[in-house]
């Protein structure tokens, strides 16, 4: 029962009274089927925190009146859900590519600009330029606006540098960075995002770019304990399956846990891939095949659906959510914050979307932007719901209950942000 309650000498930290709900998954491993439909809703409740982890979730005729309240927090009728958790971000850049965005709406596809040398290229070369410092900067920036919206952790990948020197500082700026954000940030390397463009010229010459990723930058970025995942875009025009399980493996050897880009533009053979190494999660799967499906349901890599990039990439095609869900794969939501083809920083956006665009339900979305997300990064111990025991990350929604996430959309609804028990916004 989340209405249990667990005290040390009744020291309390946080009384969150006056709640008009509180909605959140349950459990410490993910949510599959029809399980992810089932949330525990619970009216006219209170929040008590202790030493930065939840105390008790209850009615507040049940808490213990003898409780020793340092800080006493009227919610004025809020809705409490767990902080969402970003799983899939790229937010370590600089510059932005607003003209190709514009160039998209004139008909242009990102592929084609891609292949002119705009797309990560273009990304690569302005953070190529920039310094740590300002790298550092620009994560903090985009964590606050991440924070806004609901967003208590976020993963944030590298894979703007492409060479050893770059792809360190985009890893450093996100360290540096993770010691002052609002958001908890969950580092991965990303140096298999694509070829750098000295690496194109051959096929000897993108095979010489895999070799420096295993041999020099996985080496360099372990050694300096700079990730915990990582991860490889296997797509046509870059890494094909076999590169990119050489470099997950390599990475795996050192510690890092794999994930995956997978099937966002064709039928790869992503998500088995994904789910033969143990990948944490397969991501994208816009193109994902029944076998691909029935793969990661046979598995715990979690399919981690980004329909934001379907939406700015204005595509008819977003990932099967329905039939993935239906075959009782794990499915998670990330915003896929980059610049290029989907810039965002808002989970309640891509809730939107999954459940207006993917048919998914409301509670399905919020299991996948929660417990879901915390387990694709290894955390579903620790965050993703609002129970006893675990880390006190919480959002505060203006609204009368959970299904205004997605009723009243467009807007911003969190009035107040809460990550280990102390309020961040």
């Amino acid at each position: 029962m989340l209405s249990n309650f667990c005290f040390l000498l009744l020291n309390v930290t946080l009384l969150v009274r006056n709640l008009s709900q509180i909605a959140t998954p349950a459990g410490r491993i993910a949510r599959r089927g029809a399980a992810m439909r089932e949330l525990s809703v619970m009216e006219s409740s209170v929040i008590v925190v202790q030493n930065g982890r939840f105390a008790y979730v209850g009615p507040e005729n049940e808490k213990p009146p003898e409780l020793l309240v340092d800080e006493d927090f009227d919610a004025n009728g809020a809705t409490a859900v767990p902080g969402f958790v970003d799983t899939h971000t790229h937010i370590p850049f600089a510059g932005f590519r607003e003209s190709e965005f514009n160039r998209r709406l004139q008909g242009e596809s990102y592929e084609d600009i891609a292949a002119s040398g705009g797309g990560i290229a273009a990304t690569v070369r302005a953070t190529r330029k920039a310094t740590e410092e300002q790298l550092t900067a620009n994560v903090l920036a985009r964590a606050a606006t991440m924070a806004r919206y609901g967003t208590t952790t976020a993963e944030a990948k590298s894979g703007y540098g492409l060479d050893k020197e770059c792809e360190l500082k985009q890893l450093r700026a996100i360290r540096e960075a993770s010691e002052r954000s609002l958001v908890r940030l969950v580092p991965t390397c990303l140096a298999a995002h694509d070829f750098p463009p000295e690496s194109r010229g051959s096929e000897a010459a993108r095979q010489g770019y895999v070799s420096t990723i295993v041999s020099e930058i996985l080496p360099a970025v372990a050694e300096e304990k700079l990730a915990i995942f990582c991860d490889a875009f296997v797509e046509r025009g870059a890494f094909n399956a076999e590169q990119g399980e050489a470099v997950l493996r390599a990475g795996a050897e050192l510690g890092m846990i794999p994930r995956l880009h997978a099937d966002e533009f064709s039928d790869c053979s992503g998500a088995a891939l994904a789910a033969s190494v143990g990948a944490a999660s397969a991501d994208h799967l816009m193109h994902i095949s029944d076998d691909g499906i029935a793969a990661l349901a046979a598995s715990d890599t979690v399919a981690n659906l980004l329909p934001a990039t379907s939406f700015f990439l204005m595509s008819d095609r977003y990932a099967p959510a329905r039939k993935l869900i239906d075959a009782g794969a794990i499915v998670s939501l990330s915003t896929d914050c980059n610049p290029g083809s989907s810039m965002t920083e808002s989970m309640q956006t891509v809730m939107q979307l999954a459940t207006l665009q993917m048919k998914m339900t409301v509670e399905e979305s919020l299991t996948a932007a929660t417990l879901n997300s915390a387990y694709s990064l290894r955390m579903a111990k620790e965050i993703g719901s609002i129970e006893i025991g675990k880390r006190a990350d919480f959002v505060l929604l203006e609204a009368p209950s959970y299904l205004h996430l997605v009723y009243h959309f467009g807007v911003n609804l969190v009035s107040a942000v809460f990550r280990d028990g102390r309020r961040v916004l």
